[in-house]
């Protein structure tokens, strides 16, 4: 992406009142939905100029690189923003586990409703 493309992004984003916005992270080919974190402005704009998964942890009050620790990277193949611009949508192609718990997906434990 171009700075201005970028620029474009973030002044398009709605952070809250902590500067955040959350951020769902989908495999791109299956759909798959493996997890949800939040961005701050510097995270946002770092996931778009490199094409990695970048995250800001709320309880360590800093950003986080999806890999750096686990080698499970995300590779972020498209940036999509809601209607509002308060929800980030990355469709990444992940590498290993995408839950901190070794699971494909944070989405993987039991279902908690079923509608009839």
């Amino acid at each position: 992406m171009s700075p201005e493309q970028v620029q474009d992004v973030i002044a398009r984003t709605r952070f809250n009142d902590d500067g955040l916005v959350p951020a769902i992270a989908q495999q791109w080919d299956s759909r798959e939905v493996l997890m949800m974190a939040w961005m701050d402005e510097a995270a946002l704009r770092e996931t778009l100029e490199t094409g990695r998964g970048i995250y800001f942890s709320r309880s360590r009050g800093a950003r986080w690189a999806k890999g750096d620790t686990s080698g499970h990277v995300q590779q972020v193949r498209e940036v999509r923003l809601d209607c509002d611009g308060d929800t980030v949508l990355l469709l990444v192609d992940q590498t290993g586990a995408a839950c901190h718990t070794g699971d494909r997906t944070c989405f993987d434990a039991d279902v908690v409703v079923v509608a009839p």
